[in-house]
């Protein structure tokens, strides 16, 4: 299992390390939701997430189909429950372990900030990945 928290310590999880995929998306709300170029994320069916403290002070921007989860305190993006609900995209940065899985593409490069520059060779899709 690894563990991750939001930067206040106040929001904490386990998540399996068991990862589905992994990408960098650079669509315009995740670059809006972390204030980066990118978000960075690795994809797991809920049942393979689980929070172990805090899930009171969560802050939920969506329903329960889809939303991305803040700590209500310090506000940090920790993960966004996605595909009607049945996957959560844990967000890189909030892991305190290191997962076996690395970002395999970069998603959605068609809405990247155009001050960004993409520099390494990893595929990249105007949208999801296709094919």
């Amino acid at each position: 299992m690894l563990t991750g928290k939001c930067f206040c310590g106040h929001v904490r999880y386990e998540v399996a390390d068991e990862f589905a995929y992994a990408a960098n998306c650079h669509c315009s709300n995740c670059r809006r939701t972390t204030g980066s170029a990118f978000k960075p994320f690795a994809g797991i069916e809920r049942d393979k997430f689980r929070l172990i403290a805090g899930d009171d002070k969560l802050l939920i921007y969506g329903d329960i189909g889809g939303h991305d989860a803040h700590c209500g305190y310090c506000g940090s993006l920790l993960y966004s429950l996605v595909r009607e609900g049945a996957y959560v995209h844990v967000a890189l940065g909030t892991l305190m372990d290191d997962p076996s899985i690395r970002p395999s593409a970069h998603i959605f490069v068609g809405s990247k900030a155009k001050w960004f520059t993409i520099t390494d060779d990893l595929p990249q899709y105007r949208e999801h990945v296709t094919g």
